[in-house]
Order: C-alpha cells, then structure tokens, then sequence
C-alpha cells in the first residue's frame, strides 16, 4: 500500500474496495463517489479533527433517537433536501403522470380502511388518527372529511433543531395532506397535496413543494357538507410490464 499521504489518501481508500470480500458493481459505484465527495468535502472546508468527532458525536446522538416513531437519520435527510432528491431521481416524470413528492417520517403502516366520505380526526386521539386509507369507486373518485391543514414545525428538537439552527433554516411546513395512491398495474405514487393559501410555499422546511402539486380550497356546496371544498386528481404512471403488454 505503501506511506498514506494526503495527497494518495483517496485513492488508497477507494483501491481497498473489494480486496477482502466480493462487492456488486453498485456497491463500488456508490462507495468510490461516496469517498471521493467525503474526503474532497474534508479537504474544501479543511474540517479539522475537532469537528469531525464533532460531527460523529451528532450522528451518534441522532441515532439514539431513533424509533418505530420517528426516523431522525429521515427527517436529517428532509431538512438537508437529500430525500426530495433522491425521490425526484427515482420517479422522474416522464409523461401526464402526477408528481411525488417525499413520504415524511411520520408515516404509520396498515392503517385502517374508512368508508367513503369518511373522516379520521377523534378528540381522543387513537393511535391511528389523522391515518387511514380509502378506497376509490368504480370511476375512480374517492372522497374524505378532514380539517384544512395549517402550517407546523417538523420536530426541532434534539439534533433535528441542531442541523436546523446550525443551517439559519426555519423547521416549518405549509399547510398539507400526504397521500399513498396504489393500484394493481401502476407505480404507487406517494405524493402531498398543499393549500395554495398556506404560509411557507415558498420556503418549505423539507423543499418538498411542487407546482403541481398545489390545490385551491373553494366553498363547499350542500352536497359536500363541508365549509370548504378541494378536488384534486391524481394520475398514475403504468408499471413498466403493463405498459409494454399495452403496447404489443
């Protein structure tokens, strides 16, 4: 291997990949740009050894958090904008499909299936409140009763609050509804549906705003039998199987 210099340091690291155990093409790719930006990214800031166990010691703090509740490594990731990235790399848009956007650390699985035109606020807060799934009828609408979103804080506390008062960022949300949409055939699109009149459009927390995905409360109508009233459509990309059988 020979003398270890900071000149050769990179290159030294990258060389020892797969030396003692197989590793996938994917797993060199990954690991050699993930050195290469680590180390230029010490060597751009001249990070000095204080603020790397500086640094350990956060991540060390952040993992301790960590709970079938809350994802703090997730919310790091939304605060920093890596996980709005990498869903946009993931489901690029590439026809009249409806955009994604991130899932958010507060996500419960299997919540209970509602009936149309249900609602799933209860003062008495069970575990599942403000969750639930619907299912659409045959012409695809589904229909739910929920109080308008107002904007919210992510969680600012422990090292959440840390990154963020370390960034000059605020931690709050505009005003919005998460939604999974699943059918047999097409890509599950995990999306969220913003007030067009919410504070914070703009400069969301988590950089999760997307034009397209802004709907505009109007005055409900007797039919609805709600104050306000949103339609939003939402449009599903076909599995890549299903779209190759529809065209043969």
């Amino acid at each position: 291997m020979g003398k270890v210099t900071i000149n050769n340091v990179t290159d030294v690291v990258i060389g020892s990949l797969g030396q003692n155990g197989q590793i996938t093409d994917r797993q060199r790719e990954i690991m050699t740009a993930a050195i290469r930006h680590l180390h230029g990214f010490c060597k751009d800031v001249n990070l000095t050894h204080a603020e790397f166990i500086e640094a350990c010691m956060f991540l060390g703090r952040a993992g301790a958090i960590c709970s079938d509740k809350r994802q703090e490594f997730i919310l790091l990731g939304d605060i920093l904008g890596v996980e709005v990235l990498c869903d946009m790399l993931t489901n690029p848009v590439t026809g009249s499909e409806s955009e994604s956007t991130v899932l958010g650390t507060f996500y419960r699985e299997n919540p209970p299936v509602l009936p149309h035109g249900a609602s799933n606020h209860d003062h008495d807060q069970p575990d599942y409140n403000l969750r639930g799934r619907f299912e659409t009828d045959e012409n695809g609408y589904f229909a739910l009763r929920a109080l308008r979103p107002v904007p919210y804080p992510i969680p600012a506390d422990e090292t959440a609050g840390e990154l963020l008062r370390y960034m000059g960022h605020h931690p709050n949300r505009p005003g919005h509804l998460h939604f999974i949409v699943a059918k047999d055939g097409y890509r599950t699109l995990v999306s969220q549906v913003y007030d067009c009149s919410s504070a914070y459009l703009d400069n969301d927390s988590v950089f999760a705003v997307k034009d397209s995905l802004v709907g505009n409360f109007q005055k409900g109508k007797p039919e609805h039998g709600t104050d306000l009233y949103l339609r939003f459509d939402f449009t599903l990309k076909p599995e890549a199987a299903a779209s190759a059988l529809a065209a043969e």
